[in-house]
């Protein structure tokens, strides 16, 4: 293979990464290694339309004064997602500010943004932020294009619903489905293509890595999905106040209300979760809960009201990893990186996946026959069985 079909080859899966790392972006609602500015508050660091490096808040470490940030606002914008730097650290959370603005967030109203509102931290090398040149902007455009042309099919079916962005994203995964299956038919049942050289492959036999290698995936992704999706930063709400109620909220500057947290597991495996503070003001008790299958667990929260009357945000975060070791040990793993817990997880998956596959088939090839139309699916399950007594 020559070096410009290589790189041909490298671009273009640059490409295809770019585009996936995009769609679950939007899929999720913040940025998977790429992100970008919609407007000019980041001016001169980003112009409106630049793209970013987006490090994950669960490896980026510890937030500094000076870090550009990707954050859930609550006021901003009317909520959702806005990158801005940090500009100062209090007690309640940090103080954040577009560079081209003259105020602060929370000058306008924005509360402080805790750790846990955090999603992403703008890769910067030697102080400046490393950006990608029109990258949203193209991003933009084809969000402006979809959008468009969902409006028009929408009016001419009569359709009254609204694109958002969590039906763009789901949009722009279905498109791709849609392409993969008329690349398939199209692949099956097209023009038929001359072979130029002999195939070496043959036919009914299957090589193990083959197989194992789809399990893997399949088994890696929905166990990593079912414990990183759960997982997240829940927010309760405080209200210091001279007029105090029964509600554990609403409390007199100074004092302590406790609630009960909830946490369930709709999934068939049993989960270990580990509860963490994410923001000041706030303990829960017990840390760590054992949740079987398709059950619930309780832990409780408290809250401490600041003496400064006022509306104050606290929030706790929650990890979530399936029980395949004990839980003081995922606790454990899951106190030197949340990440470490997950690997640990999969590497468990992993290795109850791979024996299990070589026990049953080996580690030659599978030889794969049809035993025709005629033969009922009963008596080629028996035979299946039989092989495996």
């Amino acid at each position: 293979m020559s070096e410009r079909s290589v790189l041909k080859q490298a671009l273009g899966s640059l490409a295809v990464v770019v585009v996936l790392l995009l769609v679950l972006g939007q899929l999720l609602g913040q940025p998977i290694l790429l992100g970008y500015v919609a407007t000019g508050s980041m001016e001169p660091t980003m112009a409106a339309g630049d793209g970013f490096v987006a490090i994950p808040s669960v490896v980026a470490g510890e937030v500094e004064e000076g870090d550009v940030v990707v954050f859930d606002a609550r006021e901003l914008h009317d909520g959702g997602l806005t990158t801005h730097r940090v500009v100062d650290e209090t007690d309640e959370g940090y103080v954040t500010a577009g560079d081209a603005n003259p105020f602060t967030d929370q000058d306008g109203g924005e509360p402080p943004v805790t750790d846990g509102r955090i999603v992403a931290v703008a890769l910067q090398v030697n102080g400046e932020v490393v950006t990608v040149p029109h990258l949203g902007t193209v991003v933009m455009g084809v969000h402006g294009v979809l959008e468009g042309g969902y409006d028009a099919l929408a009016s001419t079916l009569g359709l009254t619903t609204t694109l958002e962005r969590d039906g763009l994203g789901s949009l722009l995964v279905g498109l791709g489905v849609a392409l993969l299956g008329f690349g398939v038919l199209l692949d099956r049942f097209g023009p038929a293509k001359r072979e130029a050289r002999r195939s070496t492959s043959r036919e009914n036999v299957l090589a193990v890595r083959v197989v194992l290698a789809v399990i893997l995936v399949v088994f890696v992704t929905f166990g990593t999905a079912a414990m990183v999706l759960p997982s997240g930063v829940v927010e309760y709400g405080v209200v210091s106040t001279d007029d105090p109620t029964d509600d554990p909220q609403v409390l007199a500057p100074g004092e302590t209300g406790t609630l009960i947290h909830t946490v369930d597991n709709a999934g068939l495996v049993p989960v270990v979760t580990v509860l963490e503070p994410a923001s000041s003001g706030v303990e829960v008790e017990p840390e760590r809960l054992t949740v079987g299958s398709r059950g619930d667990a309780e832990a409780a929260v408290t809250l401490h009201a600041p003496d400064e009357p006022g509306e104050y945000t606290r929030d706790v975060a929650e990890h979530r990893y399936l029980l395949v070791a004990p839980p003081s040990v995922l606790a454990a793993l899951h106190g030197i990186h949340p990440l470490v817990a997950i690997a640990a997880v999969n590497g468990v998956v992993v290795g109850v996946v791979v024996g299990g596959v070589l026990v049953l088939f080996g580690s030659g090839e599978l030889r794969l026959r049809s035993a025709g139309d005629h033969v009922p699916v009963v008596t080629r399950l028996r035979r299946k069985l039989r092989k495996w007594r």
